[in-house]
């Protein structure tokens, strides 16, 4: 329901034509709204809860073997937060439009890993490819294959950006009770708070990375290349720029029907800092154990580096490019009243970058007020590297104030298998004055 239903500052990266229609308020406000998520369609319950919320306890023999064999997935982990630190939206006078900014901060992770990749990031040169080609010291017993070869189907992508929104939408086409139109576009600057983007498939291998010293990357001997832009220090000092637009319409079909259509972030991204790249090389014999512990995130965040824990050998560079997460918005929905809305979402994912989607999204929702103080959404939801989830919101609702909290999915952090944890919060929300 995002592209028709969004209004005021929550247009902004949805559908900025929503800001052309004319809302209650004439201005509107939030700070601090937070969603988080994560999940796996592979992973038991156990596994995940232990991945996420307990990463430091010790990995058994037995645990060890299944932890390798679930990790064997197009969708082992996927992990996304949002945060909107400052939204404004301002109703312009009639005719005139609405006009939005806000400050956002992204984070996405996508994980995807074969046999060989999940048993070389767990066990390192213990894993059984490595024992097969190399001796105990190392020595290589044969000629050990390419990793576009050993890793086919290998992703692992990160994304952490930091976003400065403006948008503003106008009403472009009328005929009174029957149809209207409105148009819209939105900016953003970003800054590249971090990214890592290694894709293994079809006989081919591209990796690069560009991380903030938040992350505390070890780059070895990379770190004193003249080519290379090291940066260190603490925070989340950003190590790229860029740009990215949205474009959208909406249209109001008598005051019932809404269709909308968008393209958001459209641009790219210029990253500076800490950037490596590596090309398709053989596999080489691992300068590291394993992990004696759940923190399988952390394994796989030391791929990026050059601390002999990466199966890659990097090479600095000055500068990558890299196009934004373009992303193609559909919804229609109908609004039965105040009471009660409903409708349909679409997302299509228009590249395969870091940050992007893994793959279509798709969500069927509804709004309903009970009482006119609270309002209720659920629905159902899949795709994206998710399962069928079952989305649960609860907002409280006064002529100035808003608080809301939701789930993405009621059973997920529960279910056995496709588990899926996930909160939104937002209790600083605020509409003034009438239009």
């Amino acid at each position: 329901m995002a592209n028709t239903f969004a209004l005021d500052y929550q247009s902004l990266g949805i559908n900025p034509a929503n800001l052309g229609r004319q809302g209650n308020s004439l201005i509107a406000f939030t700070i601090g709204e937070v969603g988080v998520g994560a999940g796996s369609q592979s992973l038991t319950n156990a596994q995940f809860k232990k991945l996420i919320l307990h990463s430091g306890d010790a990995l058994t023999a037995t645990e060890r073997t299944s932890l390798v064999a679930n990790l064997n997935s197009n969708n082992a982990l996927n992990i996304n937060a949002d945060a909107t630190a400052f939204g404004l939206a301002v109703a312009l006078p009639a005719g005139l439009g609405g006009l939005a900014v806000s400050v956002h901060q992204r984070l996405s992770g996508h994980v995807a890993l074969n046999q060989n990749s999940a048993d070389l990031i767990i066990n390192g040169r213990n894993a059984a490819i490595v024992q097969q080609y190399y001796a105990a010291d190392g020595t290589a017993k044969s000629t050990p294959p390419l990793l576009s070869a050993a890793l086919d189907g290998t992703q692992m992508q990160l994304a952490l950006t930091n976003e400065f929104n403006i948008g503003y939408g106008l009403e472009v086409f009328d005929v009174p009770g029957v149809i209207k139109v409105t148009a819209g576009a939105g900016y953003r600057y970003i800054q590249g708070v971090g990214i890592a983007d290694v894709r293994i498939t079809g006989g081919s291998l591209s990796a690069y990375s560009s991380l903030s010293p938040v992350f505390n990357i070890n780059y070895g001997s990379l770190a004193s290349s003249p080519n290379f832009n090291y940066q260190s220090g603490a925070g989340l000092q950003p190590v790229g720029h860029g740009n990215g637009f949205d474009l959208g319409l909406a249209t109001e079909i008598g005051k019932v029907v809404r269709l909308g259509a968008s393209i958001t972030d459209i641009g790219s991204m210029s990253w500076t800092g800490n950037v490596v790249t590596a090309t398709d090389q053989n596999l080489a014999f691992p300068q590291y154990s394993g992990t004696a512990t759940y923190d399988v995130v952390k394994s796989i965040v030391n791929q990026f580096g050059d601390s002999g824990k990466t199966l890659f050998t990097y090479q600095a560079a000055q500068e990558h490019k890299a196009s934004l997460p373009t992303k193609l918005r559909l919804g229609g929905g109908v609004r039965i009243s105040e009471l009660f809305e409903a409708g349909l979402d679409v997302t299509v994912p228009l590249n395969q970058v870091a940050g992007n989607l893994p793959a279509t999204f798709i969500g069927a929702g509804l709004d309903f007020k009970p009482v006119r103080w609270v309002r209720l959404s659920t629905g159902v939801s899949g795709g994206a590297g998710y399962n069928l989830n079952v989305p649960l919101g609860v907002t409280l609702v006064t002529p100035v104030w808003e608080a809301g909290i939701s789930t993405r999915s009621v059973m997920g952090y529960f279910s056995d298998s496709n588990p899926y944890a996930s909160l939104a919060l937002g209790f600083l929300r605020f509409k003034i004055g009438k239009k």
